[in-house]
């Protein structure tokens, strides 16, 4: 049996993140893990493909960000064979996780926090393996190529699959809901959220995912994405515009919430925009998912000028 299965990890709101179930012959890979709420999720999908979790070979997290490996700890401690692959900036995190809540905490609130998350489990060191830009595995009938690819995180990879012709992405090809997807009318957009956006790397990132080859992009927001061209030329767009929000924010000499604010109307106005001319529907929920990822995008660009301000005093 060989097929890769995307699983709703249910975070937030449905066909918000999902992860990965790849299966080659009587053995698993999972390509994100979402949170701990996600786990038993992921455990199910297994049992219903008739394989257990002592099949699990790997768990590849694309970066650390909590809605694609918050779980990683949890997982593994129910997974007994399988191994942690992470980048090589991102391994440290998932053995020692203290100073991952501390920021989580910082950025959610205590009780949002656990509400999302929960007790974020570490994992043991003799258990991750980290993997080098370009680097291959070999796994059943696949060859996995890992691919650095900065812009979105320091330490996010993207994963390009020889068999099925396609690359896990995690954000760095952005976000593609559902909800937004009309064949050729369909809307992805960068993902900017702190702490390391960085305009001219994501585009070098968007480059490496064409140069793959690759015929689908495997989104964590979610699900697979038929049309790499044309998402790559979106992004590129998208990209542009938010470099654009950028640098006129950093003019304005804004700071704190206000500056999220002038960055957020502006993010907002941007993606409304992009589903107006599509002319793809955009009811209460539609309108929900936006408002998220504008806000999360407007501090990840208030949080780059504010830094750089720093570097300069």
């Amino acid at each position: 049996m060989d097929k890769i299965r995307t699983i709703d990890c249910g975070y937030v709101e449905e066909e918000l993140a999902c992860a990965y179930l790849i299966i080659d012959g009587d053995r698993a890979t999972f390509v994100e893990n979402n949170t701990n709420y996600a786990v038993p999720l992921l455990l199910d999908a297994l049992k219903e493909e008739g394989l257990g979790p002592e099949s699990v070979d790997y768990l590849i997290i694309t970066h650390v960000h909590l809605d694609h490996a918050g779980g990683t700890g949890k997982l593994i401690s129910e997974c007994p064979n399988a191994t942690v692959l992470a980048h090589p900036k991102a391994a440290p995190h998932i053995i020692d996780p203290s100073r991952l809540i501390k920021s989580s905490i910082q950025v959610y609130g205590e009780e949002n926090y656990y509400k999302l998350y929960g007790d974020i489990l570490p994992v043991p060191s003799e258990r991750v393996k980290t993997m080098s830009d370009g680097e291959e595995l070999s796994w059943g009938k696949r060859t996995f190529k890992f691919l650095h690819t900065r812009g979105h995180a320091n330490h996010h990879f993207c994963i390009y699959d020889t068999f099925s012709n396609g690359i896990f992405t995690g954000d760095t090809f952005g976000i593609g809901y559902r909800l937004f997807r009309d064949e050729d009318k369909s809307l992805l957009f960068p993902s900017t959220t702190p702490t390391d956006f960085d305009p001219e790397e994501a585009l070098l990132s968007v480059d490496k995912i064409l140069g793959t080859g690759a015929n689908k992009a495997y989104l964590t927001h979610f699900g697979v994405w038929e049309n790499v061209p044309l998402g790559a030329s979106q992004m590129k767009e998208g990209l542009a515009v938010m470099k654009n929000i950028l640098v006129s924010a950093e003019k304005t000499g804004l700071e704190g919430e206000t500056l999220v604010s002038f960055c957020e109307n502006r993010v907002r106005s941007y993606l409304e925009e992009q589903i107006r001319v599509r002319k793809l529907p955009y009811g209460e929920k539609e309108e929900r998912f936006i408002g998220f990822d504008a806000k999360i995008n407007a501090q990840g660009i208030a949080f780059k000028i504010e830094r750089s301000r720093r570097s300069k005093k």
